[in-house]
């Protein structure tokens, strides 16, 4: 909505809109906004969703439509207004920590053989060190923003390099004001070392040190994702549901 992350709006009137939907760039959820009670939104959203996001959804590989409302308001309208559908939902927690709640001490150092390197335009264009799979790196990133640049402008990362190879990585997602919604992801043959404990470690002391509040939002089912979280000092602020249904 600020214009930093790519994404597409669409709203009931675009002069004074009461409701809304935000489509995530990265495919991960379609966002309510507004007055959830607003009955012509929501009487055309069905056919919206038929005419407008099928055909779309189809282009880029999408079969779920994933539903989420930024107020507990919401939910009783997806109920309501998708029971012709399959209605599925789930569960996610919301993390924020703050500076003095930062718990880095507690956290077990790498291990031997693997380095930890901030994110920048000379290691994506292999210019520091050649990396093998720079492609990684490139999918995630590409994953939220519209370019590297904008990444690089706007948000802040690390990752994890071992024999010239990332296995590990974290970085701002979405960015808002001061605040920087987390990425992780580490590769399968390399889970269970504690390198997401220690490159989020990394990238949060770099946010706390610039007045950045890290924001970490996972599935309630995530245990892992969780357990990193509360490990850095990160408190549950809040949770939400997550409502879906089949596109196909």
């Amino acid at each position: 909505m600020e214009g930093v992350n790519p994404g597409r709006v669409f709203v009931d009137n675009p002069e004074r809109p009461a409701t809304g939907v935000v489509w995530l760039h990265n495919n991960d959820g379609f966002i309510f906004f507004g007055d959830e009670t607003n009955e012509c939104f929501n009487k055309e959203l069905n056919d919206f969703i038929e005419s407008v996001i099928k055909p779309e959804a189809k282009k880029v590989g999408l079969d779920w439509f994933e539903a989420i409302g930024n107020h507990q308001g919401w939910n009783k309208t997806f109920e309501n207004v998708f029971s012709n559908h399959s209605l599925g939902s789930w569960n996610q927690r919301v993390y924020m920590l703050h500076k003095e709640e930062f718990t880095y001490k507690n956290i077990a150092p790498i291990e031997e053989g693997y380095l930890i390197v901030k994110i920048d335009s000379d290691l994506l264009r292999n210019k520091t060190r050649v990396i093998s799979n720079l492609s990684f790196l490139e999918t995630e990133i590409m994953e939220f923003w519209s370019s590297s640049e904008r990444f690089f402008d706007n948000g802040i990362g690390y990752c994890v390099i071992q024999n010239n190879k990332i296995v590990s990585m974290c970085y701002s997602g979405f960015v808002a004001g001061n605040v920087h919604c987390l990425g992780i992801e580490t590769l399968k043959e390399h889970q269970g070392k504690r390198l997401g404990q220690n490159v989020a470690t990394a990238l949060i002391h770099d946010c706390l040190q610039s007045g950045i509040i890290p924001y970490w939002d996972c599935m309630e089912t995530n245990k892992a994702s969780s357990a990193i979280a509360e490990k850095l000092g990160f408190k549950n602020v809040f949770n939400y549901t997550g409502y879906d249904f089949s596109l196909k």
